[in-house]
């Protein structure tokens, strides 16, 4: 089983694929046949839970200078 990290636990993000905001609840690393990717598991504003590449989400205090 994965290690969970929770030091980020309610960091607000946003969602790059959807562009949605979220709470990440907490980061892993998913580890395949020939790499390690980092992992994070979120909540949209519904309360659905989701994992998503960690790539793929940005904190949303930096998502402004993102847009920018």
């Amino acid at each position: 089983m994965a290690e969970k990290d929770y030091a980020l636990y309610g960091t607000k993000i946003l969602n790059l694929k959807t562009g949605e905001i979220g709470l990440l609840i907490n980061t892993w690393k998913n580890k395949f046949a020939d790499a390690e990717i980092d992992y994070a598991t979120c909540v949209d504003k519904l309360g659905k839970r989701y994992n998503i590449k960690l790539d793929e989400i940005l904190p949303l205090e930096e998502a402004d200078d993102f847009e920018k």
